[in-house]
C-alpha cells in the first residue's frame, strides 16, 4: 500500500509571493464566475421555477439541463485554473540579492 504520510503542512518559504498572489487573484475571478452561475441556478429555482420546468430539450427541463452546464463550467473553470498557474512570476531583482 502507498504510503500516506505527505509530509509538513508548513508553508514552503521558497514560493514565489508574487506568483502566490497572482494565483489567489486568478482563482478569485473563476469563483466569482462560478458563484455567478449558481446564484443565478438558485434564484431561477426560488423566483422561477415555472421556467425551469416549461422549458425543454428532448424531454429534459431547463433544471437538468442547467445543472449539467454547472458540472460542465466547473470543470472548464478548473482547467482554465491550472493553464493560468502553470507559470512562476519571475522573482524581482531585490529577491536575487538576498
Amino acid at each position: 500500500m502507498a504510503d500516506l504520510l505527505h509530509g509538513s503542512n508548513d508553508s514552503d518559504q521558497s514560493e514565489n509571493q508574487e506568483t502566490v498572489k497572482r494565483n489567489t487573484r486568478y482563482g478569485l475571478i473563476l469563483f466569482t464566475v462560478y458563484l455567478c452561475l449558481y446564484g443565478g441556478f438558485v434564484f431561477m429555482n426560488a423566483f422561477a421555477p415555472e421556467k425551469m420546468e416549461s422549458f425543454s430539450i428532448a424531454g429534459v427541463n431547463f433544471a437538468i439541463i442547467y445543472g449539467f452546464i454547472l458540472i460542465i463550467s466547473a470543470f472548464i473553470l478548473a482547467l482554465i485554473y491550472g493553464w493560468l498557474c502553470r507559470l512562476d512570476v519571475p522573482a524581482s531583482k531585490s529577491e536575487d540579492s538576498k
